[in-house]
């Protein structure tokens, strides 16, 4: 495995929030904390809010690539992403306590149209 240490990482949060996304979470009266972009075991940076990495298996995908190698919690980062914008988290950044189960579906994406 190689070293990614060294990689900049920028924050891109201000104020508590992520400006450039619209409807964006509000962490500033939240008992949780935003958390800044992190450099996954494949050097692809993660919460930086760009989505494109030369490091990404997207930029060297083939035939031969085996979609599991982007699974995993290496590449969802804790409080920079979609899920954020659903009703659901908005309320867990409130604190507002569930109330309902959770709802995952197998094959549809459920934040489809949420950014």
């Amino acid at each position: 495995m190689a070293d990614h240490t060294s990689k900049e990482v920028k924050d891109v949060s201000l104020d508590g929030t992520l400006p450039h996304q619209i409807s964006s979470p509000d962490y500033k009266d939240s008992s949780r904390t935003m958390q800044k972009p992190f450099v996954n075991e494949h050097g692809v940076v993660i919460g930086d809010s760009y989505y494109n990495s030369e490091d990404s298996p997207l930029n060297q995908w083939s035939t031969d690539t085996d979609p599991s190698v982007m699974a995993g919690d290496g590449w969802v980062h804790p409080t920079n992403d979609i899920g954020w914008n659903t009703t659901e988290n908005r309320e867990l950044l409130e604190d507002v306590p569930p109330n309902r189960a959770r709802f995952k579906h197998p094959t549809l994406d459920v934040s489809k149209g949420k950014d």
